[in-house]
């Protein structure tokens, strides 16, 4: 039985995560940059939420690092993840995309500063992930811009977007996991990845990472399948069944609610296993996996 305290682990990574973003965030616009910019961009930056992805991004460095702290590198790695997570949630909010009120638990960033505004926020955030990845010395760097771009472009979340919400998109399981692995598993296994990286570890733990990222991103997007239909607004912090609404295929609507968690409890087996030989039996990261289909938002 899991003994490993998974809810102050969290807290104490989700803090680290917050102490991370605050600090980097006063890089944010440089001199000429407009001011409202700036505060739509911390506006949805800043307002919370599970922080998975630079959690995930933290833990794997720690795990791997040959030093006894993890260097900036790092941290500079886990926010970019989030500047990113944070832009497609702008994005996808706005009325073009789903059309969402609320994220959150509050307001989306289009409902207090205007279409227009959040789109250029998105953008910028995206933008200046890359240049907080970039900028530093360290070799490693190049790759982890690389494993970002490719993770949050054409062939990743924005390629899964479009499979997402193509018209002729067909109800079928094969096509549900190939959109689901690029439009929020990819940035989920490049957080793994990452992590991987920016500590210098080794082949055999890239490989791993890589396993485990794929196994828990398509994990999590069934876990949100399946919230969507089983949770209520107030837990969700947005408003629920948003995906039958939208006229969406999901795992449930598609294998049924119980197949799609029988699947997502397979995914979470897999990365299990494939972190073992790193952490052991009961570890941060065989939490974090048990996690992403416990959760109740």
């Amino acid at each position: 039985m899991a003994t490993f305290q998974l809810n102050s682990f969290l807290a104490t990574q989700q803090a680290r995560v917050e102490a991370l973003l605050s600090e980097r965030v006063e890089r944010l616009g440089p001199a000429g940059t407009p001011p409202k910019l700036v505060e739509a961009m911390r506006y949805s930056l800043l307002a919370g939420g599970k922080r998975l992805r630079p959690v995930l991004c933290l833990s794997f460095a720690d795990l791997v690092a040959r030093e006894s702290t993890v260097s900036a590198v790092a941290g500079d790695a886990a926010c970019a993840l989030e500047y990113v997570h944070t832009y497609s949630l702008v994005h996808d909010d706005l009325p073009a995309m789903d059309n969402d009120d609320y994220r959150r638990g509050r307001l989306t960033n289009h409902k207090v500063y205007g279409e227009s505004l959040a789109i250029l926020s998105g953008d910028a955030l995206l933008t200046e992930a890359f240049t907080l990845v970039a900028s530093g010395p360290e070799p490693m760097r190049a790759a982890l811009c690389r494993e970002l771009a490719v993770a949050s472009g054409a062939a990743g979340m924005v390629g899964g977007q479009v499979l997402d919400t193509a018209e002729d998109r067909p109800s079928a399981l094969d096509y549900l996991i190939r959109l689901h692995r690029m439009k929020t598993g990819a940035l989920i296994r490049a957080a793994c990845r990452m992590g991987v990286l920016a500590s210098g570890g080794d082949a055999d733990a890239l490989a791993r990472a890589d396993t485990y990222g794929d196994a828990v991103g398509l994990a999590f997007q069934i876990a949100d399948d399946v919230l969507d239909v089983t949770a209520t607004a107030a837990e969700l912090g947005k408003p629920a069944g948003a995906d039958a609404a939208a006229g969406r295929f999901t795992f449930p609507a598609v294998v049924g609610l119980e197949a799609s968690r029988e699947l997502a409890a397979q995914k979470v087996a897999e990365a299990i296993a494939a972190v073992r030989p790193l952490e052991g039996e009961d570890g941060p990261l065989a939490a974090l996996a048990r996690y992403t289909v416990e959760r109740k938002s």
